[in-house]
C-alpha cells in the first residue's frame, strides 16, 4: 500500500474519532448543564413548606399518578404536613390542607392568593381570556359583567327557577320513554341541565334527539377527562416538543377548537339580527358591550373574550351540576333505604302532582341534606381551582414566593374524621341536628372567597329542583344483572364510571 494512501487513512480515522470524541463530550456536557439547571432552579427557597424529593424535569408527578393523585396525595399530607411543597414539571407547587389554612389563604390573605396559573394547555386554547382563567382587570371586568348579566337573565328569580322546572318536565319525559328499562344516564342529564346555561348563553335550549347538540356534549365530556391524562401533562411540560407529536392532547386541542368554533358560529347567527335595543340573551349583551367600548383599544370587550367567556359559561355551567346529579342517583341507587326517606319527605310535603319549588327546600330538609351529602361525598374537584401566589408571601411562617401554585385539599377538608362523624360513608345526617337542616363550615364545594364559583346560585336551585323533581316521578334502581359501583373517572371533574340504571315510575315501584 502506499504510504501515503495509508497515512491519508490514518488521519481520516483519527479526525473521525476525535469529533466523536467532542461530540460525545459536548452531549454529555449538554446533559449535565440541563440536569445542574434544573436542579439550580428546583433549589427551595428558605423556609419554603416541605415536601418529597422530586425527580428532573417531571418533579412529583409519578409518585402522584394519574388516576388517583387526590387520594394519593393524602398519605404526602400526613408525611408533610398541611403546607406541602410539589413539583409538576417546571412549577413550584404548595397544597393547603385543613379548614384554618384554606381560610387563611382564600379570605384572609385572598389578595396575594387571586391569579389564576396560566398552564401552557390552557394558554395555547385559550390564551389568558374569559371568566374561569383570567386574571387582574381583565378577570375582574368579566366576572362583573358575567354576574351583572346572568342576574339579569333571570339567576335568583322566579323566571329562571321556571325555565329549570319546565327543563325537568323535558327530562322526565325522555326519562319515561325508557320504560323502566336499563339505560345509561349520562347524556341526558347532560342535555337537561345544559340546556338551562344555553338559554341563558344563546337564548335557546336544544333537543335530546339534536344530532349536532349531541355531539357538542360528547366533546365536552371528552376534553373533561382527556385534560388529565398522561399526554396532556407532558404537553404542559415539554409544550414545545409535545406540539409535534400525536396523542390525546392533540385531540384535546381539537375538540376544545370545535366548542370554540360552535359558539363562534352562534355569535355570527346572533350578528345577523342583533337588535341593541332587544337584547335576548348573553351573547346579545356582550356584543352591546362591544359596541359601546369600540373607541377604547385597552378594553377587555372583544369578540375573542366573548368566545372564551361564553365557552367557560357553557363548560362551567354543564359539567359541575350534570356530573354531581349523576352521582346523585347512582349513591341513591346503592342506597334504597335513603331514596325511600327522601321520597316519603316528598310525598308529606309536595305530594305527587305538584312540581317542587325552592320555596319548598326548607321544609325538606332530609331531602337537602342528601343532595349536599352527595356534593361531599362525590368531592368532584378534589383540589379546588387552582391559584396562584401573585407576591411574595407568609402563611402558617413558612414563605411562598410569587408565582407558586396553590391547591387546596377539598378532599381532605370533605373526609376530615374531625369534622363528620363517619367520613366514608354516605350519611345525610352529617348535615341534620334534630331533623333540620345544618349549615357545615368544612363544606366547600363552591370555594369561597372573590373566586368562588360565579355560579354557585344557578348550580343549587338546578340541583335542587331536577333532583327532587326526578325523586317525585321515579324511583332509581340498579339493573337486575348488573351490579353499580361508586368507582370513579379522573377529568377536570370526577364522575362516575359508564353505568346504566332503571327508572321505575312511582306508580309501579310499589309493585
Amino acid at each position: 500500500m502506499d504510504i501515503r494512501v495509508f497515512l491519508g487513512a490514518l488521519g481520516s480515522l483519527a479526525a473521525a474519532l476525535w469529533a466523536g470524541f467532542r461530540l460525545r463530550h459536548l452531549l454529555l456536557g449538554a446533559v449535565a448543564f440541563l440536569f445542574i439547571a434544573d436542579f439550580l432552579k428546583r433549589r427551595r427557597p428558605k423556609n419554603y413548606p416541605p415536601g418529597p424529593r422530586s425527580l428532573p424535569f417531571i418533579g412529583n408527578f409519578l409518585q402522584l399518578g394519574f388516576e388517583q393523585s387526590h387520594l394519593k396525595l393524602q398519605e404526602l399530607v400526613k408525611k408533610y404536613g398541611n403546607l406541602l411543597s410539589l413539583q409538576f414539571g417546571y412549577l413550584n407547587g404548595v397544597t393547603v390542607t385543613g379548614l384554618p389554612l384554606i381560610k387563611e389563604v382564600l379570605v384572609h390573605q385572598e389578595q396575594n392568593f387571586m391569579n389564576r396559573p396560566m398552564i401552557p394547555m390552557r394558554e395555547r386554547i385559550f390564551k389568558n381570556y374569559g371568566v374561569l382563567m383570567s386574571n387582574g382587570q381583565m378577570w375582574k371586568e368579566q366576572r362583573r359583567f358575567v354576574l351583572t348579566t346572568l342576574r339579569n337573565f333571570g339567576l335568583g328569580k322566579k323566571s329562571l327557577e321556571e325555565r329549570i322546572q319546565e327543563e325537568a318536565r323535558h327530562l322526565i319525559a325522555a326519562i319515561e320513554e325508557e320504560k323502566g328499562q336499563p339505560f345509561d344516564p349520562h347524556f341526558k342529564i347532560n342535555n337537561a341541565v345544559s340546556n338551562i346555561i344555553c338559554s341563558v348563553t344563546f337564548g335557546e335550549r336544544f333537543e335530546y334527539q339534536d344530532g349536532q347538540f349531541q355531539e357538542l356534549l360528547k366533546w365536552l365530556d371528552e376534553v373533561t377527562y382527556m385534560e388529565t391524562s398522561m399526554q396532556c401533562q407532558l404537553y404542559s411540560l415539554f409544550p414545545r416538543i409535545m406540539k409535534f407529536l400525536p396523542g390525546t392532547h392533540q385531540m384535546l386541542i381539537r375538540n376544545w377548537e370545535n366548542l370554540k368554533l360552535f359558539i363562534y358560529c352562534t355569535i355570527e347567527e346572533h350578528k345577523r339580527d342583533w337588535n341593541p335595543a332587544e337584547t335576548r340573551d348573553f351573547i346579545d349583551a356582550y356584543l352591546n358591550e362591544i359596541a359601546k367600548n369600540s373607541d377604547n383599544a385597552a378594553s377587555s370587550f372583544h369578540e375573542e373574550n366573548l368566545i372564551c367567556s361564553t365557552l367557560d359559561l357553557f363548560f362551567a355551567g354543564t359539567e359541575t351540576t350534570s356530573t354531581t346529579l349523576r352521582w346523585a342517583l347512582l349513591y341513591l341507587a346503592i342506597n334504597p333505604e335513603i331514596q325511600e326517606k327522601v321520597q316519603a319527605e316528598l310525598n308529606r310535603v309536595i305530594g305527587p302532582m305538584k312540581q317542587p319549588s325552592m320555596a319548598d327546600r326548607e321544609h325538606l330538609p332530609y331531602t337537602n341534606a342528601v343532595i349536599h351529602e352527595v356534593q361531599r361525598m362525590a368531592n368532584i374537584i378534589p383540589l379546588n381551582v387552582p391559584r396562584e401566589v401573585s407576591a411574595d408571601t407568609t402563611v402558617a411562617g413558612y414563605y411562598l414566593p410569587k408565582g407558586t401554585l396553590i391547591m387546596t385539599n377539598l378532599t381532605a377538608l370533605h373526609r376530615d374524621p374531625e369534622e363528620w362523624a363517619t367520613p366514608d360513608t354516605f350519611n345525610p345526617e352529617h348535615f341534620l341536628e334534630n331533623g333540620q337542616f345544618k349549615k357545615r363550615e368544612s363544606f366547600l364545594p363552591f370555594s369561597i372567597g372573590k373566586r368562588a364559583c360565579p355560579g354557585e346560585q344557578l348550580a343549587r336551585t338546578e340541583l335542587f329542583i331536577f333532583f327532587t323533581s326526578l325523586l317525585q316521578k321515579f324511583t332509581f334502581r340498579p339493573p337486575k344483572s348488573e351490579k353499580l359501583s361508586l368507582q370513579f373517572r379522573m377529568g377536570i371533574t370526577i364522575s362516575p364510571v359508564k353505568h346504566r340504571l332503571c327508572a321505575i315510575p312511582r306508580d309501579d315501584a310499589a309493585g
